[in-house]
Parts: C-alpha cells; structure tokens; sequence
C-alpha cells in the first residue's frame, strides 16, 4: 500500500502530461482553425498561442512536479472554463461526454492543489 501511494501521484501527474502537451502541441498543426475555435465560445482568437503554451507548460508541469499547486489549479479552471464554453450542447452525447470529462480532470488538478505533487518531484510541498 505504501507503494502505491508513493507512486500513483506521479502516476496520475504522468497521465495528466500524457493529455496536455500532445493536445497543445498539435493545436499548432492549425492557428487559424483554433483562432475560430477560441471564437466560436466568445473568447478573442488571439488566445490561441497562450492556449498552446499554457497547455504544454501545464502538462510539463505535472510532469516534473514543479510548481504543481500552482499549476494545478488554474488546469482546473481551465478545464472547467472549456466545459462551460465549449463543450455545452447536451444535445450532442459527445460533447456532454466531453464537458463531464473535463470537470473529471478539473477534479484531478483540484486534488494536487489540495495535496501536492507526491513524493515523486521536484516540488517538496
């Protein structure tokens, strides 16, 4: 038992990198399509590249377990930002599935705010 709780927060930290540093890397395949994309939820197009960096920043940041308080809890305004303005037609089984997700990982963050990134990082706290 020990084990793994030693382990599993760089587990769920490595899961949470695993998510955002490809889908914020891959955003930049198509600037102009996530500019309207940011639009389309009545946000200014020109977030797209602070999207991107924060996305990745998030995502090594989890990873490394550095400044992951920080971090965690603005991914879980993130995650809960892009729930309410993006993904908000329950019409639409995908994206409903894809708002509870995101509150899912929103909930995740929330936990490393509460607790700290684990024995497994550079942050100590």
């Amino acid at each position: 038992m020990d084990q793994l709780r030693t382990y599993s927060p760089f587990l769920a930290r490595l899961f949470l990198a695993a998510m955002f540093i490809p889908a914020g890397l891959s955003k930049t395949a198509n600037i102009a399509g996530l500019e309207g994309y940011i639009a389309s939820g009545g946000l200014p197009g020109f977030l797209a590249w602070p999207t991107i960096v924060f996305e990745v920043l998030l995502g090594l940041s989890m990873l490394l377990g550095f400044q992951a308080r920080i971090m965690a809890l603005l991914g879980a305004g993130f995650c809960v930002a892009t729930a309410v303005l993006y993904h908000n037609n329950f019409a639409d089984m995908m994206q409903m599935q894809a708002f509870f997700k995101n509150l899912g990982v929103a909930g995740a963050f929330l936990m490393f705010f509460a607790n700290g990134a684990g024995k497994l990082a550079i942050d100590k706290a």
